[in-house]
């Protein structure tokens, strides 16, 4: 099968059979198929989209492209959760010690960022010697020992995916909900996992800002994953403005060990982290109700030990032994913190958080093409959340970065970003929906 005759099919509206699609993805992964073959295909589907056979085709073909993991001599459930993506969106760092604190096993294969939003990949190559992309055996040990592995994409684990990935970022095909649903699930299938959750954002710093879109997508990914044969449920969580008060790699990582030394946790940060923990615990089966699954993990991490498996977890991969106790000792830092400045008085009444999240990657925090590097220093720290009541000059976030003349742009794209009024806006919702499969 010619690629560009698949391209051609797709491209004209019709769908695809299966060995179509299987032999596309082995082409992807085998790179017979060029990187304008593979920008067109993902193109032709963002504007004919797939039907279901066709997602599941896709899933299964891409999960297929590489090893599939067993897990079978844990003694435990093997869970895990994948989010569609953010701004201060480091709820991995946090859920993943959480849960296996509480007797599951989280193997969790993330991404790198992926236009404005961030990649929990990124974020964990900021830590020094750990290794974000391990070779099988340390994977498998990691998970063994301490309950919990957050790595990147192997170059044995869903291989097409990867470069699929990649090429997806910068062809402005990232919104495609067959592609973001194949995405996902192929590297969870080939994970191993006995039941998943998802995390599907929706707002003005997610890739689905309408509840329409975000439901589509939950949906998508719920009934993909169930046909695929793996359980799987969903929720859908606000993005209408960072999720945590910091945006970047090195700063979200503080921002996590802060969270589970306890010695702050942004209050919506901390809202959606346990109720995706406790619909972990649930679909995983050790906890029977959504009650009972919520203080299972709260007390894993009000008693410091979902911390110490983060520590555990660290220093297995290979980083630093003391990690939990001296942060800021072996992140990288920037020299130059610059304020952003209110222009006026009042409430934080908005927060165009695409915009927040475009700020970072302009930094040098994120990419622009998928060969780029990113700067895992530079980033903003104290966001003010929506509600905040601020006066004339005073600070609503700080920038970090590598120039003088970088931090002032910086800190003009998130003025912006604010909008302000004399009265406090009601709170929204951090947990907007929840959807599980249908039948």
């Amino acid at each position: 099968m010619l690629p560009q005759e698949i391209i051609r099919r797709k491209r004209d509206g019709k769908p695809l059979a299966s060995q179509e699609i299987a032999a596309f993805v082995k082409g992807i992964a085998a790179g017979t198929v060029s990187e304008g073959q593979v920008a067109a295909f993902g193109m032709a589907i963002f504007f004919n989209g797939m039907n279901r056979s066709e997602a599941v085709a896709l899933t299964l073909a891409m999960r297929d492209s590489g090893d599939v993991l067993d897990w079978s001599e844990l003694p435990g459930p093997v869970t895990d959760k994948h989010s569609t993506g953010g701004v201060g969106d480091n709820v991995s760092l946090m859920l993943a010690p959480i849960v296996a604190a509480c007797g599951a096993y989280v193997p969790m294969i993330s991404g790198r960022g992926l236009g404005h939003t961030g990649g929990t990949l990124d974020k964990m190559d900021s830590i020094p010697g750990y290794a974000s992309q391990p070779d099988l055996a340390l994977f498998r040990r990691t998970v063994r020992e301490t309950g919990c592995a957050i790595i990147g994409q192997t170059a044995d684990l869903a291989p097409a995916d990867k470069r699929f990935y990649g090429i997806r970022d910068v062809t402005a095909t990232v919104e495609s909900v067959p592609l973001i649903t194949a995405s996902i699930l192929s590297k969870k299938l080939a994970a191993g996992l006995q039941s998943l959750v998802l995390d599907v954002k929706i707002g003005n710093g997610a890739f689905m800002e309408s509840a329409r879109d975000a439901a589509a997508l939950a949906t998508s990914l719920v009934e993909v994953a169930n046909g695929a044969g793996l359980k799987t449920t969903a929720l859908i969580t606000g993005m209408n403005e960072p999720l945590a008060s910091a945006a970047g790699n090195a700063v979200e990582v503080t921002s996590a060990v802060d969270f589970l030394t306890g010695r702050f946790r942004d209050p919506r940060l901390e809202q959606v982290t346990l109720a995706l923990a406790a619909e972990m615990l649930v679909s995983a089966g050790i906890a029977a109700s959504n009650k009972q699954a919520s203080r299972l993990a709260r007390a894993a991490l009000d008693d410091g030990r979902a911390a110490e498996i983060f520590g555990r977890m660290v220093a297995v991969l290979g980083g630093p032994r003391d990690f939990m106790s001296r942060p800021q000792h072996h992140l990288p830092r920037v020299d130059i913190e610059h304020a952003v400045k209110a222009p006026r008085s009042g409430f934080v009444s908005g927060i165009s958080t695409r915009d927040v999240g475009l700020a970072v990657v302009a930094l040098g925090g994120g990419r622009k093409r998928p060969q780029d590097k990113v700067d895992h220093a530079v980033g903003i720290t104290r966001l003010l959340p929506v509600g905040a009541e601020v006066k004339t000059g005073e600070p609503l976030a700080l920038i970090h970065a590598r120039k003088g003349s970088d931090a002032e742009a910086a800190a003009a794209v998130v003025r912006a970003a604010y909008s302000f009024g004399d009265i406090k806006p009601v709170a929204a919702k951090a947990i907007v929906r929840r959807i599980s499969p249908r039948g």
